[in-house]
């Protein structure tokens, strides 16, 4: 099967994120709702009187929810959702935001209180390891190893020290 075609143009299926939570989905959304800017709960259904599924955006993202119970294995890193930050202080406000409840993890990586795994990543990271020096890349790199959370400074320190 390929895409359809309207008026001569192609017309790509949306692809969303779906999350699966055991019983708190709703507590999730309401809380990931308040982190992001420009986000809201666009639909939610019920069954037997509890909240099954919901769809809502971040920051013009799209996502869908399920409660679907116990009976999966639980969010892992293997699965993560990466949130790229212009400067230090959105680093800190995301990364304070999510991290509260959950735990840290190495290298921008962070666990919420719901046990999904999230990226907190400047964009100053990525010129920083895609430097076309090869020194300041692996001196900043090296720092990126050494951190949880990211700090912008020190990694410009380190790349600054080798180049």
């Amino acid at each position: 099967m390929s895409p359809t075609t309207g008026g001569g143009q192609t017309v790509m299926p949306e692809i969303s994120t779906c999350l699966w939570f055991d019983d708190n989905m709703m507590e999730a959304v309401d809380f990931y709702t308040t982190v992001f800017p420009n986000s809201a709960v666009n639909q939610v259904s019920h069954y037997e009187g509890r909240v099954l599924a919901a769809e809502w955006t971040l920051d013009g993202q799209a996502f869908r929810g399920i409660n679907g119970g116990p009976d999966h294995a639980g969010f892992t890193e293997t699965i993560s959702l990466s949130v790229s930050c212009a400067d230090q202080s959105e680093v800190d406000y995301y990364w304070d935001s999510l991290v509260a409840g959950g735990e840290p993890g190495p290298c921008a990586w962070l666990k919420d209180r719901f046990g999904l795994s999230w990226q907190i990543v400047p964009t100053r990271l990525y010129e920083l390891l895609s430097d076309p020096d090869p020194a300041r890349a692996q001196a900043a790199t090296a720092a990126m190893m050494r951190m949880q959370k990211i700090v912008i400074a020190d990694l410009e320190a380190a790349a600054d020290a080798a180049g």
